[in-house]
């Protein structure tokens, strides 16, 4: 398993792979033979960035079994997403930002985020496994009262793609089984969320090949795979943590 990141030192974009709380510098394309360079920068001299540059953040709805239950809902015959805006998109250790616009409840929700490292397009899902270059963590944030608000037409785009509001990171993992993974997301340190991805409807492999059949998939594009019960509202002030062990923690204050 590889841990990679991208930050910013001395004022320059880089990425590299973590360990131990130092970072090996790579040059060239992350997802295509990246080289290590003799450079190594110790993490807390860094300002970390997203893990990607995605062309899209695609987010699902209704992909969880318990969460499907509980809300009363039908198992969806094929997957329900939407598209965050690129100007969402926020790194750990940043501030989620309350819209001037909006004053109603925002809401949390852990994800596990499926990392594209290969460019494609209509794959089988046992090709699939091949074009995921990893997995981050998700905080899919949502203005959850504009849902709804105009009887005529649900608002996900306006809901979830507010400044700030598509964090992920704080690194991507190679070579994990995304099955066995766990999401828990902490709001001021009391666990709010801690589910299976085993639970998931549709599972990675199967999402990123159903996906695709729809729409061509590149290199740091972001699957963000769902969330499950416990989500809840912040209040200005609260930390908000989403971790899955092997990936590490997404840590964000909202302001």
């Amino acid at each position: 398993m590889a841990l990679w990141i991208r930050f910013e030192h001395k004022e320059q974009v880089k990425f590299g792979m973590l360990s131990g709380g130092v970072v090996q510098v790579h040059q060239g394309d992350m997802f295509t033979r990246p080289t290590p360079t003799d450079e190594q920068v110790d993490v807390a001299a860094i300002k970390l960035l997203t893990p990607t540059q995605p062309s899209k953040l695609i987010c699902l709805w209704n992909n969880f079994n318990m969460l499907t239950a509980k809300l009363g809902l039908s198992i969806p015959k094929e997957p329900l997403y939407f598209i965050k805006a690129s100007t969402s998109y926020l790194p750990s250790d940043a501030s989620i930002r309350r819209p001037q616009s909006y004053d109603g409840k925002v809401i949390f929700e852990g994800e596990l985020g499926v990392v594209i490292g290969k460019e494609c397009r209509r794959v089988s899902e046992a090709e699939a496994r091949d074009h995921i270059f990893g997995y981050t963590c998700v905080n899919d944030v949502t203005a959850v009262e504009l849902l709804n608000k105009d009887s005529t037409f649900t608002q996900w785009t306006r809901a979830k793609s507010f400044d700030t509001f598509g964090a992920f990171g704080p690194m991507v993992a190679t070579d994990l089984e995304p099955e066995d993974l766990v999401v828990k997301a902490h709001l001021n340190g009391t666990e709010r969320q801690n589910y299976p991805i085993s639970d998931m409807i549709f599972p990675p492999y199967r999402l990123v090949s159903l996906i695709s059949q729809d729409m061509s998939l590149l290199p740091g594009d972001v699957i963000a795979c769902g969330t499950n019960v416990g989500v809840g509202s912040m209040k200005p002030g609260s930390t908000i943590e989403i971790s899955i062990e092997g990936i590490g923690v997404l840590r964000n204050t909202f302001e």
